[in-house]
């Protein structure tokens, strides 16, 4: 008999960085992100990670609680859902998340009107899922190719759509703010979800905030990306293109990278970590 070989295959580490800065105009920071890394549920499913970033509006302290508070809900929600698939957990811990968030402006009225743009992602068993509400951005950079993974739910948007401007004239219009959809301003908000979105090791995301990318088009983005020595230098040279552009807007950037380890063998499943940006 001959002896049996265990072949492993590759096994996908996700690493992330996420830097945010008040920008240039802004006296307080109203975005906010977050990274949970290789989160385990008490019966052993691996729920994957989770990356949000949410910019928060409302004026004066509301902008800042409405994106603290979407993070911490969201990813509370998300890994204690009981949804079918990922894609369902996902959209229902925002929907929760918009739902309390919501509730808590109304009860008080010094918060009425805050709301937060959302995107996140989530990688687990080898594939990718996103979320986004509103006009904060997923980009992936596969090689050299960067692509917008998310379509902003924005006034300018819709008009591309409808072939009424240009992408280049919506990056300039003056109603290039005025977005459709965002979390807790209603009591119920359509989330769009996306996936499952096939990996490759060396595979990275962005996501942001439209502190990031109403300075700077997407090509100087890629180009500022791609000549970064690594996901903590790029973060950092990202906000640092935004505050040349001008910095007109809280900037947040997270930068999520896939990796491979070949025959990794049995590992140790490591703790949760989450690394957050507080405004």
């Amino acid at each position: 008999m001959k002896p049996t070989r265990e072949f492993q295959l590759p096994t996908l580490t996700i690493t992330a960085s996420i830097k945010t800065d008040s920008g240039c105009v802004r006296e307080t920071n109203e975005d906010n992100g977050r990274h949970t890394n290789n989160f385990v549920a008490d019966n052993g499913s691996d729920l994957g990670t989770l990356t949000i970033v949410a910019d928060g509006m409302g004026g004066h302290s509301s902008g800042e609680i409405a994106s603290e508070m979407a993070v911490t809900l969201i990813s509370r929600y998300y890994y204690s859902s009981t949804g079918e698939s990922i894609v369902d957990s996902l959209r229902q811990a925002i929907e929760k998340a918009n739902a309390e968030i919501y509730e808590s402006a109304v009860e008080d009225l010094s918060l009425i009107g805050m709301g937060t743009t959302i995107v996140a992602l989530v990688i687990q068993d080898g594939v990718a899922y996103s979320a986004h509400v509103g006009d904060s951005r997923l980009y992936r950079l596969r090689g050299h190719d960067m692509q917008r993974m998310t379509v902003d739910h924005s006034q300018v948007m819709e008009m591309v759509q409808m072939g009424l401007i240009s992408f280049d004239e919506a990056q300039h219009h003056e109603d290039k703010n005025i977005i459709l959809r965002a979390v807790g301003t209603q009591p119920s908000v359509e989330v769009e979800v996306s996936g499952p979105i096939g990996l490759e090791p060396g595979d990275q995301f962005l996501l942001c905030s439209d502190g990031l990318c109403d300075m700077a088009d997407d090509e100087a983005i890629r180009r500022v990306w791609l000549g970064s020595s690594d996901i903590h230098n790029a973060a950092d040279s990202l906000v640092a293109l935004a505050i040349e552009g001008g910095g007109e807007d809280n900037i947040t950037v997270g930068i999520v990278s896939v990796s491979s380890m070949v025959n990794a063998g049995v590992r140790d499943v490591p703790a949760t970590r989450e690394f957050e940006v507080m405004a």
